[in-house]
């Protein structure tokens, strides 16, 4: 095939970085092509070279990097081809096709984004760059843009800044900044790795309208095989910086070749998954507790429910000022009357977008946050715990109990003390042993979480992000608790080190008897781990029931609209954006009137639907309307 029929051809790239003793090779003899008005999407692992590729195409690799090889882009408007790697990386012909005939959506709005500046002077300032515009027609062409993105206000949004934007919001805006030129090509890097399921299918559905409409090709960058099976004509898997399989998706998908692609798509949590079937992780975590604590006795008469929470309320109050030094205070509840338990050994789900209270509720579990009221009691059968108000000795036997695994690895491990002192410190705090004590703890953690125990005097930021979150798991373990609460532990892994982690939560709560509190938005996620699943909404649990049953027979329409926005990685269960936009699964407006509200004030109360299935509906409807069945 000829380059000038591809919109970007890369052809044989090589990219090395220097380093002390020589030079590190990321990406090898690396070929792909985008064809015009299409979509191509580059799939691996963290690491892989995905985002090193993308870099050189937008001509902004770092000053240690070097590129061999040929980026050919060939510009639709007057069919001129032109080699990316031969310009000068500052000079003035890079800096013509960046940012008006390529663009890039980067993964992280937050960061990307400036803080200082507002929306639409950042949106505007790529058109000032290229563009002989006025300001005023600038100010037009950016609200215009902002509408096409999906703003309903864009001269209000024009003249916020980030922080007041949500994720879904921000990432909204990289998107107008990355359009406002009507670029040939858009290089989006992960996306919709940070959001919520339904507004991650906003995001697709916008990408692949705005593509069609501006009659742009498309470089997805991303490790989650159902956005690629929703938005790919093409697919490029890479391993290691080399490329290990290409072709159109359909092809990829339904006949997949290499080793490495059949192991990506067997480490994907479904729902079509058999009880007791394991995800099929690239790489095993041998998991070996014999050496940390025997599988908890079971105690005499001890009671089912482990924690029990009632009637959990927390809110918070803004404070605005007004004209002439007005103060207007709003009052926003992040926790509205949530009840629930956590049985002995069982896995509880938590489910629900940002924003819904999920996080809120496990910093009250945890003591970190107080509640406006309600109450949490602990009970292992050794004695009720009033986790709430629980002080000195009470309080310090209680943190033994529960402990947490955070969403961040990087941020919740401190950068200045080795994996020995991390997992160690918890030791030290509860007075458990001498040294030698401590180190055959530490020791018999590093085994239980499949790590090396050669590693302990190195620091957090020389593990990948798999086996950082190993070590918060194990610094969880160290006190031998008996409930761990889970807050996003795999949103920010890829799906093969996702598997691994799963797996390991998995067989730790077997072999140890553990009860987890597992935290998640990832639907698919839940699914595969937990017993029980609760859906949050607005600071409420909206639905709670057995696993099979939310998944298979959801009742409340938020529940709903959360399993339509998941995407799969089957050709044949493509995402049915006409129905999620009907589905209305976060506007309360949208839903069934016995699920809102009425009029006279009628609260909201959990319905029995039977055999475990609670839904919050008005207080005096009847049970069978509820039913889909």
């Amino acid at each position: 095939m000829k380059s000038g029929s591809d919109l970007l051809r890369i052809e044989n790239l090589g990219i090395s970085f220097s380093m002390l003793g020589g030079r590190l090779h990321v990406v090898k003899g690396a070929n792909l092509r985008v064809l015009p008005g299409k979509v191509t999407a580059l799939v691996g692992e963290s690491g892989s070279g995905k985002s090193v590729i993308s870099q050189s195409v937008m001509g902004i690799l770092p000053n240690t990097a070097k590129a061999t090889g040929k980026i050919l882009f060939t510009d639709p408007l007057d069919g001129r081809t032109t080699d990316i790697l031969q310009l000068p990386t500052d000079g003035e012909q890079i800096r013509a096709l960046r940012g008006s005939r390529m663009a890039k959506i980067f993964q992280e709005p937050m960061t990307s984004l400036s803080p200082l500046h507002t929306v639409g002077n950042q949106i505007s300032e790529v058109l000032a760059i290229h563009t002989e515009s006025s300001k005023e027609e600038r100010r037009a062409r950016t609200e215009e843009m902002l509408d096409n993105v999906g703003f309903s206000n864009p001269s209000r949004t024009y003249d916020m800044y980030p922080f007041e934007l949500s994720g879904g919001m921000r990432q909204r805006a990289m998107i107008a900044m990355a359009l406002i030129c009507r670029p040939a090509l858009l290089i989006a890097d992960e996306p919709t790795t940070a959001l919520d399921v339904t507004i991650q299918a906003q995001i697709l559905e916008l990408l692949r309208e705005l593509q069609h409409k501006l009659n742009m090709a498309m470089l997805l960058i991303t490790h989650d095989l159902g956005v690629v099976a929703n938005m790919a004509d093409e697919v490029v898997v890479i391993y290691h910086g080399e490329i290990m399989e290409a072709g159109p998706v359909e092809a990829i998908f339904r006949n997949p070749q290499h080793a490495y692609l059949k192991g990506l798509m067997a480490a994907v949590p479904h729902f079509d998954m058999k009880p007791g079937e394991r995800l099929k992780a690239l790489r095993e975590v041998p998991v070996k507790t014999d050496t940390l604590w025997a599988k908890k006795k079971e105690v005499a008469n001890a009671p089912e429910i482990l924690l029990s929470v009632r009637d959990l309320t927390k809110s918070y109050k803004t404070r605005k000022s007004g004209l002439f030094g007005r103060k207007h205070t709003t009052e926003v509840r992040a926790v509205d009357g949530v009840s629930f338990d956590i049985r002995r050994g069982e896995c509880l789900g938590l489910v629900g977008e940002s924003g819904s209270g999920k996080t809120t509720v496990s910093k009250i579990l945890m003591r970190a946050v107080t509640p406006d009221s309600g109450s949490v009691t602990f009970d292992d059968g050794s004695g009720k715990i009033n986790v709430l108000t629980a002080q000195g000795d009470d309080l310090m036997d209680l943190r033994t109990h529960i402990q947490m695994v955070f969403q961040d690895p990087v941020s919740s491990l401190s950068p200045r003390m080795t994996v020995q002192n991390i997992l160690s410190e918890p030791l030290e705090i509860h007075g458990r042993g001498d040294r030698a004590y401590r180190l055959e703890k530490v020791r018999g953690l590093m085994q239980a979480i499949g790590l090396d125990q050669r590693f302990l005097n190195r620091y957090p930021h020389s593990f990948s992000g798999g086996q950082r979150q190993r070590i918060g798991i194990a610094r969880a373990l160290a006190l031998g608790p008996q409930l761990l609460i889970c807050d996003e532990p795999v949103s920010a892994l890829d799906v093969s080190v996702q598997a691994q982690i799963l797996n390991l939560l998995k067989d730790l709560q077997k072999q140890l008897g553990l009860t987890y509190l597992f935290i998640s938005h990832n639907l698919a996620v839940v699914d595969y781990m937990a017993d029980r699943i609760a859906v949050m909404w607005g600071g409420r649990i909206v639905e709670l029931a057995p696993r099979e049953v939310i998944l298979r027979n959801p009742v409340h329409p938020y529940t709903r609209g959360l399993l339509a926005a998941v995407p799969f990685p089957d050709l044949d269960r493509p995402l049915d954006f006409t129905t999620l936009q009907a589905s209305g699964a976060s506007e309360q407006g949208e839903w069934a009137p016995q699920f809102r509200p009425d009029e006279a004030g009628d609260p909201l109360i959990p319905a029995d639907l039977g055999d475990g299935h609670f839904v919050l509906a008005r207080k005096n409807v009847d049970v069978r309307e509820l039913r889909p069945w």
